[in-house]
């Protein structure tokens, strides 16, 4: 914490601010056919640029530009080690302008500026500089053969990408995807969320100034039905990859069906459960992993803990612990360094979120300060992903009822288990239904594991990791006959 500003320079750094205000399409800033739109700041309602929006014209103009620089190959055909050493340039430019970033970010997603100085935009170098120090490491393979031919599985660049953001984590997930396809050599075309659009087009602009050709990498803002689906239906996109609710991510998989069968990958939502056996150990720990699973970034965060499942032998210590580790938790504006819990992202959002509260917990304004509920396994506020900082607390009988409950949804993206018995922690990971699940602590692993979700939560892929590389890539088997085709010999 020692390296953040003070309040007070924080806010300087934002009056100062000068975002962008237009697409940034074939290597340059471009007004794009849409309409204008603001972006607003979510704390004071102060519009922060007035966005001039893209549309199905420019999507077929960025997907021109994008297939043409894919086919002349100065990126999809330049070596492994030359395209890792642009992305390195690149995050030194983000490191240069990590500041300015942190602010902008913080300005227009209500973040606090705490997370987006120590979290988002470190996790956003690191990522794209781990997929650029891996390209030119992985290596393709050979299969088994006889000694009459060889056969050669390699990876190709897929192509043209439409990567499609949500707006709670608006850098970290344009790493997430820009990484690994720009290493893998694609063209990618970005669709940041329509709340948080800046940082995605700043990034664009730095891509481009370290050396990633033009038509490589497009930001194009706009709105979902402007933008997002015509990059979906678009018969020259190869692959969408998408990260927001599992509803819009089903309108992706019938826009692949109904175009040219791109290849779709979605990390979509969660209900996900912290499960606390009835012999955990250090409850001061548990108390203080739950409170940051589900109350980190107002909640507003796929993966955060929205379900405590909890023994009924250790629930009042446990809740003693978290209601006493939750008062340290302040709400307020988010260029405060000292704030924990900002705003949520608009008001749309906050009504939503505030539908679900009791009257006496809905508050006002643009914050929803944190709320813990006791409820039964079938309340709303159980079973649907509210996105909001909002902790259902649920009462179990036994850790079989608890792995029961744990799995009682129709997402499966992350977990969280509780216990002192290694046998026990190894079996309840096993059992949970969830593309991660984390024993005595919260969590989503690290770059170099996989992320993403069984059941509603995720389809066709994984983030991070090798696994993230490969969903960027199509596989291609080269299989050379060594016979004579006169002799039928082997002619080596």
């Amino acid at each position: 914490m020692s390296d953040l500003l003070t309040y007070a320079e924080y806010q300087a750094i934002a009056k100062n601010l000068e975002p962008p205000r237009t697409a940034f399409i074939d290597g340059k800033y471009r007004a794009g056919s849409g309409d204008v739109f603001s972006s607003i700041n979510p704390v004071t309602g102060d519009t922060l640029a007035q966005i001039s929006g893209c549309n199905a014209l420019d999507v077929e103009f960025a997907v021109g530009k994008a297939r043409e620089a894919f086919e002349q190959g100065h990126w999809s055909k330049l070596h492994p080690s030359d395209r890792k050493d642009v992305l390195i340039k690149l995050c030194k430019l983000l490191s240069r302008y990590r500041r300015e970033l942190a602010v902008m970010e913080s300005v227009d997603s209500g973040k606090p500026i705490r997370d987006c100085e120590t979290i988002d935009v470190p996790e956003t170098i690191h990522c794209i500089k781990w997929h650029a120090e891996a390209v030119d490491k992985i290596y393709d393979q050979t299969s088994p053969t006889g000694d009459d031919a060889i056969s050669m599985v390699v990876r190709e660049p897929i192509g043209v990408v439409g990567a499609v953001l949500p707006w709670n984590f608006p850098l970290m997930m344009l790493a997430w995807k820009i990484g690994p396809a720009l290493a893998a050599g694609c063209s990618v075309i970005v669709k940041p969320a329509e709340q948080t659009s800046l940082t995605a087009l700043r990034v664009a602009e730095l891509a481009h100034e370290a050396g990633i050709p033009r038509g490589v990498l497009q930001v194009l803002p706009g709105d979902g039905p402007s933008v997002g689906e015509p990059l979906g239906k678009h018969m020259d996109v190869d692959m969408i990859s998408f990260t927001g609710s599992t509803e819009t991510g089903r309108r992706f998989l019938r826009y692949a069906a109904d175009s040219n069968l791109k290849k779709v990958v979605l990390e979509c939502g969660g209900k996900n459960p912290a499960v606390v056996f009835d012999d955990a150990e250090n409850l001061d720990h548990v108390a203080e992993q739950v409170v940051h699973a589900a109350f980190w970034n107002a909640g507003q965060n796929c993966s955060a803990t929205s379900r405590l499942i909890v023994h009924r032998a250790v629930k009042t210590e446990l809740m003693q612990r978290v209601n006493a580790r939750l008062r340290d938790w302040k709400t307020g504006d988010p260029l405060d360094p000292a704030t924990h819990i900002g705003a949520l992202i608009d008001e749309e959002h906050r009504n939503k979120v505030r539908g679900y509260l009791d009257d006496q917990d809905k508050g006002a304004g643009p914050y929803v300060s944190p709320v813990i509920y006791h409820v039964n396994k079938d309340d709303i506020k159980a079973v649907d992903e509210i996105f909001g900082p909002v902790l259902s607390v649920i009462e179990v009988a036994s850790n079989d009822e608890a792995i029961a409950l744990a799995n009682n949804t129709k997402y499966g993206l992350s977990a969280s288990v509780f216990t002192s018995n290694v046998r026990q922690a190894i079996r309840a990971a096993r059992d949970i239904q969830a593309g991660t699940v984390t024993v005595n602590c919260y969590g989503e692993g690290d770059i170099a594991t996989p992320f993403g979700g069984y059941k509603q939560s995720g389809f066709g892929g994984r983030d991070n990791g090798v696994h993230a590389h490969d969903q960027f890539t199509e596989l291609k088997t080269i299989w050379v006959d060594l016979t004579d085709p006169k002799s039928g010999n082997n002619i080596i």
